[in-house]
């Protein structure tokens, strides 16, 4: 079969590979009918996240349909047309039975590298590095699904694949930050970033209650998107000082919930940004957390600040004196989907959350190199490549 395989540092390529057959009873193929780009995929692209090895098959935003199911499989059957969430997800360790689903004790075969870097390893996770497990990933056209019975979500009638697909990670990813943020009626949310996790966790704010929510991007299409889709405020970055217009805008407090949407390859007119630049190029760091220390400093005394976007080591100047003396609630994670994709579905479904939008350039697998080379250089307007097997 064809499939999308990382052959080193921003390096891709179409190749033949096996097809992936049933290792374990509670296992299942899906055939993809979808599967997204995604910005945390550029970080591997990049190589910013250890563990990658030539030959790995990206992709972990999916859907697609059923074609065979290994003899432990209970809830789901061949034919089923599902989106299966991005982490994985056993049912039965503390961690999923808590709803903490990416942290599960089960599901990563590679739990040294985690231990080693973060303290205690994440759950497992499809087509992404050896750290969430070396799972083949889902730009291909079949995946292996383990756990299928709790990773896979039957999709409504009436919800196209275009709408389906991101409630594998953009949706509930973006939900998640508002959740756990603490959104609650008549807040101001700020979300930096405006891709589709940070759309979404907009949406979500809204849906939650906010009073306003405003989406800090530069990119003038993205941000058209927040405006005429979502139904958010916007700020450009690149035209306006963020601090002195979120105070402007919050009445001088500042917004209740930040949430940061960019992970490690963040973008910023300020200085720390070349500052970052030039530490992550001499090794010195890992990361550039340039959104994260302005979603800190913005943030409202008391405030909360959710960061969902991915980050994979060390970062410099850290503000935790602000965190500390201004009592914030600092949280973050990998999206713990299991316990939102129902109900985002049905949301989607019922025409409150819009999706479809995100999917600005949709193209066969064999063109996948390319339409990773727009959604890095944001060519042509592109916010998501969705590519079909």
């Amino acid at each position: 079969m064809k499939a999308l395989c990382w052959t080193g540092i921003n390096k891709l390529k179409i190749e033949n590979v096996d097809e992936p057959t049933i290792l374990d009873p509670g296992d299942a193929i899906v055939k993809v009918t979808l599967s997204a780009s995604c910005g945390s995929d550029l970080h591997l692209l990049g190589g910013y996240v250890p563990g990658m090895r030539a030959g790995d098959i990206l992709g972990h935003e999916f859907m697609g349909e059923i074609v065979a199911t290994g003899s432990g499989v209970q809830h789901r059957r061949v034919g089923d047309r599902v989106v299966v969430c991005s982490f994985m997800s056993c049912g039965q360790c503390w961690y999923c039975r808590n709803e903490l689903t990416s942290l599960c004790d089960n599901t990563n075969p590679h739990p040294g590298l985690g231990e080693g870097l973060f303290g205690a390893s994440t759950g497992g996770c499809f087509g992404y590095s050896q750290i969430t497990g070396g799972f083949a990933g889902s730009h291909a056209t079949y995946v292996r699904v383990p756990h299928i019975d709790t990773g896979a979500f039957l999709i409504p009638d009436g919800v196209s694949d275009e709408q389906a697909v991101f409630a594998s990670d953009a949706v509930p990813t973006g939900w998640m930050g508002a959740d756990l943020g603490g959104v609650k009626p008549g807040d101001v949310v700020a979300v930096w970033g405006a891709g589709g996790v940070g759309q979404m966790a907009a949406r979500a704010a809204m849906l939650l209650g906010a009073e306003k929510v405003i989406v800090i991007d530069r990119l003038p299409e993205r941000l058209e998107q927040v405006r005429t889709v979502i139904g958010a405020e916007t700020l450009d970055y690149s035209s306006t000082e963020v601090m002195a217009e979120l105070r402007e805008r919050t009445g001088g407090r500042g917004p209740d919930v930040a949430i940061e949407a960019v992970g490690m390859e963040a973008h910023s007119q300020r200085p720390d940004y070349l500052y970052d630049k030039v530490k992550t190029m001499l090794k010195l760091e890992t990361d550039r957390p340039t959104a994260v220390r302005e979603a800190i400093m913005a943030a409202r005394k008391g405030g909360s600040v959710f960061v969902l976007g991915v980050f994979g080591g060390l970062v410099d100047k850290f503000p935790l004196g602000a965190v500390m003396n201004k009592g914030l609630t600092l949280r973050s994670g990998q999206q713990h989907g299991h316990r939102y994709i129902p109900m985002l579905l049905e949301r989607i479904a019922a025409g409150e959350i819009s999706t479809g939008h995100l999917a600005t350039h949709v193209m066969p697998l064999e063109e996948a190199p390319r339409g990773y080379e727009m959604f890095k250089t944001k060519q042509d307007g592109c916010v998501r490549a969705v590519f079909r097997p």
